[in-house]
């Protein structure tokens, strides 16, 4: 929350979703390291070196240190875990949550993926690959999955604007429609473009 003092933006703190991420990557085994996810070409493993790859660049980005964290795209390549992923995975994350909790990672210009775009825009980027991509893992490694709400009231007001535009691309695949009645959690997945429905082959 702001009190409309000029300058300031609205914020999100990405705690407790970074700490729910957190937490269902600590209950995943090695063996579903192999095992497929919702994400196109992405394992269980390169998920998660997904997931720690964007925590240390939206780190770099919400305190404007850009450099290559920040403008290298994110299908640069298909990442992969590091031995030591059960440490650095959490700690990455704290530090992500931690760096956007300053008000200063909200406002003025950054850089993500190689793109310039506002502060409060990464902002919702943010939350929406922490959303998205807590889907994908629960999913995966067959885990309950409740986002946290500002979390994901701020990946959807990320993700609807951009539902009819037919130029949409790059981190946001082709919508999948979804009952308007449907939980917000399933309308966030399907204008993701992912099939709420997703579950691992047999």
């Amino acid at each position: 929350m702001t009190d409309g003092t000029r300058d300031q933006v609205p914020t999100v703190d990405l705690r407790p979703q970074a700490l729910l991420l957190a937490e269902l990557a600590e209950r995943v085994t090695d063996r579903q390291l192999a095992d497929p996810t919702p994400c196109p070409r992405m394992a269980v493993r390169n998920l998660l070196g997904h997931l720690a790859g964007l925590s240390l660049a939206f780190r770099a980005a919400g305190r404007k240190e850009l450099g290559p964290l920040t403008d290298t795209p994110p299908e640069a390549a298909v990442p992969d875990v590091g031995p030591d992923w059960r440490a650095t995975l959490p700690k990455a994350l704290d530090e992500l949550a931690d760096t956007w909790l300053d008000p200063k990672a909200w406002a003025g210009q950054t850089r993500a993926g190689g793109v310039d775009l506002p502060g409060a825009v990464g902002g919702l980027v943010v939350c929406d690959e922490l959303v998205v991509h807590g889907w994908d893992l629960a999913r995966a490694t067959g885990q309950d999955y409740v986002p946290d709400e500002a979390a994901l009231g701020a990946a959807h007001a990320l993700l609807a604007p951009a539902a009819d535009d037919p130029s949409r691309g790059g981190m946001f695949g082709r919508t999948v429609p979804v009952p308007d009645d449907a939980p917000l959690l399933d309308r966030v997945i399907g204008l993701s473009g992912r099939d709420p429905r997703w579950s691992p082959p047999r």
